[in-house]
């Protein structure tokens, strides 16, 4: 009993901690978020492969980025960023329809040769960089709170790098609100969207930009790695409760408040990277929506296909 109050308590039990781990739960909340509600119509057309392309695929614009301007601030990060994952989709599609590759194949061989690139750049002008691989690819949120505060006027507003991803979090929840329908039918029906006169690619090269602001904003947080699984945990384990798209992305509010606090409590029991937690919570969550979730869950359709030839069984009687 003891083992769990302190597992409760343990990450709240000073005034230092609860304001140290406060702004990291925020931090978690609002990454977790912004991910979860890309990733649902990422999922939906099937693109998860292309999350991940691209993820890893922005690196070469982040260097690039850095070694032009100096500077890790999100804007010119996210330009560049932007720029180098459109050019792996546009990449990828090339390859897919000009060529014989397949679709899988052309993600593959387009993700690899732009991350090598990247790394090749980080090699090259290594004394001039000071950007950590490690740091991008995994990430480390536990240092949020070390960000520098941001001041407006003269007053200190708080973390820097919270308000900056609150900003990018207000502006993907807009932005699916006001492209709402459009993303649905694109999702669901390409060819009723074709014919409405939705122009289809441009959509496509939305997301993508939307796609690369959110792992741009997350990557100094939770790591690229990271990303894809808040990207795609979330849509897919809701996928097994509701069919309703409007359901999963609300849900998707509660499932990120339980993926950032079950983050930090196991985090802090097992002493595990914050990060790597919150991932580690989201597959916990995963398990049970997959086996016991009411619309396809694996015990469900078992119980189902034991049950159906009873009930036939007694009607043929």
């Amino acid at each position: 009993m003891s083992s769990i109050i302190t597992f409760l308590t343990g990450p709240w039990a000073t005034p230092e901690l609860i304001s140290w781990n406060f702004q990291i739960l925020v931090m978690g909340f609002l990454v977790c978020i912004s991910c979860a509600l890309v990733g649902t119509f990422v999922s939906l057309r099937r693109m998860s492969l292309l999350g991940d392309a691209i993820s890893h695929g922005i690196l070469p614009g982040i260097v690039l980025a850095y070694l032009f301007t100096g500077s890790l601030s999100l804007f010119p990060m996210w330009i560049g960023a932007a720029l180098a994952g459109i050019a792996c989709g546009v990449s990828i599609q090339w390859l897919h329809t000009k060529t014989r590759l397949r679709e899988d194949a052309a993600m593959g061989l387009t993700f690899t040769t732009f991350f090598a690139l990247g790394m090749v750049l980080l090699g090259l002008n290594a004394e001039n960089i000071h950007l950590d691989v490690a740091c991008i690819l995994y990430g480390e949120i536990g240092l949020i709170p070390l960000e520098t505060d941001w001041y407006l006027f003269g007053k200190n507003l708080g973390n820097q790098a919270i308000w900056s991803m609150g900003f990018i979090c207000i502006f993907t929840q807009l932005a699916t609100f006001f492209f709402y329908k459009i993303l649905l039918v694109t999702s669901f029906d390409l060819s009723l969207a074709k014919s409405l006169g939705i122009p289809v690619n441009w959509v496509q090269y939305g997301l993508m930009f939307f796609l690369a602001l959110v792992v741009v904003a997350s990557f100094e947080s939770v790591g690229v790695i990271m990303v894809l699984a808040m990207m795609i945990l979330p849509p897919v384990s809701l996928s097994f409760l509701f069919t309703r798209l409007p359901c999963i992305l609300w849900s998707c509010i509660a499932l990120s408040i339980f993926y950032s606090l079950g983050g930090i409590h196991l985090a802090y029991a097992m002493d595990f990277p914050i990060s790597a937690s919150i991932a580690l919570t989201a597959v916990f969550i995963f398990l049970p929506c997959c086996l016991l979730g009411s619309k396809g869950g694996l015990l469900i359709g078992l119980f189902d296909l034991v049950k159906k030839p009873q009930i036939e069984d007694c009607s043929t009687k």
